[in-house]
């Protein structure tokens, strides 16, 4: 086993971490990364882009307010405002980082309008293109600071730990098929993404299956609001993995929803339609899909002729699917696409543990409460990204040069297919943990889980596993539905149910073994 020492370990490549390195530079930090910089990242898949208020007549109260009001009631407002107010700032360091974002004529951030925003406020690169865009400046950034180390091809397993205090970490090279290193720090910084890929069906990548968030939990940290999973209602249905994405935008833009006889069933279930929370957008859809009459994104008179100009990347995935979506209608159907739950964080990204910090999707700083307000998502990524850098960057010792440029390690990365294991999960986790449950489901989906642990003694699977059971104790205890947790045998909100969840690995398998017991 090799050993090596760290000042400041960040584990994951995608837009927190890479932000929180940029902002720590020229402080030494090393970055570990399954897979390359960027490209194994949800960041990268963002169509929409950042929610900012920079446009004439928005205000950060504004914000602010649309934030709790998709939250669902809990929503930590503070933790809300704290965002808003930093979204400008943010916004104008990754413009210093090369992110082209769209301008109008005179020069001003040209800015869209996405479902649950009182205002026009997403600040996007080329309609959909900001998840590349930004992913692509920050990673020549990154490839240009000699004070980041980056270390791709690093599976990490476990933390290491003394009394209580994270002090490193045990990482696999060869995208976790290698020697087994151990790497001591200071501070470690999980930035691993969400969960996405735990489901059948997402528009995630398969790096994000809570494998950090769960090496967290098994380590001793605590986590909030894991039954909240977000499903994004329009993934296109094409059979792919992940699913491309129909961006809110379009609906934003005019598009319908429509199934097999051309009916907009929307209209019929929120006074929004189309531009109603995305839960209530998804499980619309699903309803449809289940019943039998699908579901399409009708973009044919709302975009039209300028759909390949006003959102190129949407316009490809559907062409390389066989679709023209100027004069057809695309089949969509609701995919796993954000986590709202994840470990727990204060404002400035520190976890229950001493020396370990988080920020991204695979945190719960209850900026998004029970259902996250779109483009919410790289604005939360990066505010507290740079909160962190701003806090454990204080007395790090400087970089001494002895880095070079880029990368110092880089493996050739195969992307694997999902072990039979993984697949068992990724279907289990969507029957039983998906758009609708019920206790009945989920006790049958928590029982597969169970099986899935006392089988498989792998240290990476071991983290997913500990994830999957997180969010299935934590949605069996919530008997309500509210905000993207929803159950048909609980299907209204209950009063008393109007607060953040905190939950344990110990606490968690303590009551999974009460609940298979009453089962």
């Amino acid at each position: 086993m090799s050993i090596h020492s760290d000042p400041v370990i960040i584990i994951g490549g995608g837009l927190a971490g890479l932000f929180c390195a940029l902002k720590l530079a020229p402080r030494a930090v090393t970055v570990l990364a399954a897979a390359p910089i960027g490209r194994g990242a949800s960041s990268a898949w963002a169509q929409a882009g950042i929610a900012a208020a920079v446009s004439e007549g928005d205000t950060k109260e504004k914000h602010v307010a649309d934030t709790v009001a998709a939250g669902d009631g809990i929503v930590d407002e503070t933790i809300a405002r704290l965002m808003a107010n930093e979204a400008v700032s943010r916004v104008h360091d990754l413009l210093g980082y090369g992110v082209p974002f769209d301008r109008d004529l005179e020069g001003r951030l040209q800015v869209s309008r996405e479902a649950a925003h009182s205002e026009s406020r997403i600040v996007r690169v080329r309609g959909d293109m900001a998840g590349r865009a930004i992913m692509q400046a920050l990673v020549k950034a990154v490839e240009q600071t000699p004070s980041i180390r980056v270390m791709e091809g690093y599976v990490v397993e476990d933390l290491l730990t003394n009394k209580g205090t994270v002090t490193g970490v045990v990482a696999r090279t060869e995208a976790g098929r290698g020697e087994q290193v151990r790497l001591a720090s200071s501070a470690v910084v999980i930035a691993t993404g969400g969960i996405g890929h735990l489901y059948a069906v997402t528009t995630n990548p398969s790096e994000a299956r809570g494998e950090g968030i769960g090496m967290a939990a098994r380590a001793g940290a605590m986590m909030a609001d894991m039954e909240f999973v977000q499903f994004h209602p329009t993934a296109l249905n094409v059979n792919k993995d992940p699913a491309p994405l129909a961006t809110e935008a379009l609906r934003g833009h005019g598009a319908t929803l429509i199934n097999r006889v051309g009916e907009r069933f929307m209209l019929k279930l929120d006074p929004d339609a189309e531009l109603g929370p995305r839960d209530v957008v998804a499980r619309g859809i699903y309803g449809e899909v289940m019943a039998g009459r699908g579901a399409w994104l009708d973009c044919t008179k709302a975009v039209g002729a300028s759909f390949a100009d006003e959102f190129p990347t949407v316009y490809k995935y559907c062409r390389d699917a066989g679709i023209d979506p100027v004069t057809d209608p695309i089949p969509v159907v609701p995919a796993a696409h954000y986590f709202m739950g994840g470990i727990l964080t204060d404002a400035d990204g520190r976890t229950s543990m001493d020396g370990l910090w988080a920020c991204g999707e695979c945190t719960s700083t209850g900026a998004h409460g029970a259902n996250r307000l779109a483009s919410n998502s790289l604005l939360e990524a990066v505010v507290f990204s740079a909160r962190i850098a701003a806090k454990i960057g204080k007395g790090e010792a400087r970089h001494t040069g002895d880095w070079s440029k880029g990368s110092v390690d880089r493996y050739d990365l195969l992307a694997e297919a999902d072990t039979a294991a993984m697949s068992t999960l990724r279907k289990t986790m969507s029957a039983s943990f998906g758009v609708i449950r019920n206790r009945k489901g989920m006790l049958e989906g928590l029982k597969t889980i169970l099986e899935l642990d006392q089988t498989n003694r792998d240290a990476a699977f071991r983290n997913v596993l500990a994830t999957a059971k997180l969010v299935a104790v934590s949605a069996l205890r919530r008997e309500e539905s509210r905000g993207g947790h929803f159950r048909d045998d609980f299907p209204k909100k209950r009063p008393e149910w109007q607060h953040r969840t905190f939950i344990s690995l110990a606490d968690a398998d303590a009551s999974l073994r009460e609940m298979m017991e009453l089962a």
